[in-house]
């Protein structure tokens, strides 16, 4: 196997372009979620920095990605601005040949301005934000901690004014818990650069309490948004693109809806999951991921690691949110009790 690109495509013909990286299982905030502090709270064991992938090993599974035709990168977490010196991994992964994109998923809490510059001149080109709801009773019973809201929204700021060529805000929504924040956030960041993005409650993990009735559906996040300020589609920016796009009338911007629950997408998912300790997860609901560190650290060349990553993939059939509302499937989760959890592979 050569260095040159070559295109290989799963059991359902999807090609593998997307890949997210998890630095770290850590966080600063216990979102319900992904991170509910009855699992994540005190006496909780996370990974040692030595089980972690390097920033050397990292790129190296990144070049050997892009040989297959992996084009875009997320770094994600945990929290990816908690591991030390990142930028430095930003600008090692931008150098790479054949990487065009890279974005990164954090809570903005720790984006301050100089922090933002440094990710923007390493090479970061999007970066996506999660805000769950601008009410700060609403904000602080979603993630748990005392962090004060007005951090995030200087993150948030600060990220639109870097010039990255994207900043997106994500609201995972809740019903019962934050649905009523979806119009306060449309209103606040309309017209400011912004892409909000509206995301379906997710059985993701074992442990975040996932229930159908707690899901606030795609199309009600559209009908109540369009109520206010009228939306009209747009085409997808690329083939397998998750989000569905609506932009604002009045030339207010666009939004995403996310509708993995209610219209899943399965079939044009060309996203692969590294997770902080070098496991290969090829859907986001696996039980389990494939251990490439192994082979990174006991020696092996790197077409020995090539022709595994192409193995796993190749041999890839994962469509589990198809499946989970299959006719005689209940909407509910499977019988499957050890899914991994978002937070050690990022969402």
């Amino acid at each position: 196997m050569n260095n040159a690109s070559q295109s290989i495509s799963d059991q359902l013909g999807r090609p593998v372009r997307d890949l997210r990286i998890s630095v770290t299982d850590r966080c600063n905030f216990r979102c319900g979620y992904c991170m509910p502090r009855d699992v994540f709270g005190k006496g909780y064991q996370f990974l040692k920095q030595s089980q972690l992938l390097t920033f050397e090993e990292v790129t190296r599974l990144v070049r050997l990605f892009a040989r297959f035709g992996v084009r875009k990168i997320r770094l994600t977490g945990g929290e990816p601005l908690l591991r030390r010196e990142i930028e430095a991994l930003v600008g090692m992964l931008s150098a790479l040949e054949g990487i065009e994109d890279i974005a990164m998923t954090t809570n903005a809490s720790l984006l301050t301005l100089e922090r933002t510059r440094a990710l923007k001149e390493a090479g970061l080109d999007r970066i996506n934000i999660s805000l769950d709801a601008l009410d700060p009773d609403v904000y602080a019973r979603i993630n748990e901690v005392n962090t004060p809201l007005e951090d995030v929204l200087d993150g948030i700021g600060n990220a639109l004014s870097a010039g990255f060529s994207a900043v997106k805000i994500n609201m995972v929504v809740q019903k019962g818990i934050n649905e009523e924040e979806i119009l306060p956030l449309v209103e606040r960041y309309r017209h400011s650069g912004a892409i909000l993005r509206f995301i379906e409650f997710m059985d993701v993990g074992n442990h975040n309490q996932w229930k159908l009735d707690r899901v606030y559906t795609a199309r009600e996040i559209v009908a109540l948004i369009n109520g206010d300020y009228p939306l009209e589609p747009v085409d997808p920016n690329y083939q397998g693109e998750v989000a569905k796009r609506w932009r604002f009338r009045d030339g207010g911007g666009e939004i995403g809806v996310i509708s993995s629950i209610s219209q899943p997408f399965c079939r044009g998912c060309s996203r692969a999951r590294l997770s902080a300790v070098g496991e290969l997860f090829t859907c986001l609901f696996a039980t389990s991921g494939f251990d490439l560190r192994s082979l990174l650290r006991t020696g092996q060349d790197d077409e020995t690691i090539a022709g595994r990553i192409a193995e796993i993939w190749r041999n890839r059939a994962d469509r589990y949110s198809e499946e989970r509302l299959a006719p005689g499937n209940s909407a509910s989760p499977d019988s499957r009790s050890s899914k991994v959890e978002m937070s050690y592979i990022g969402g």
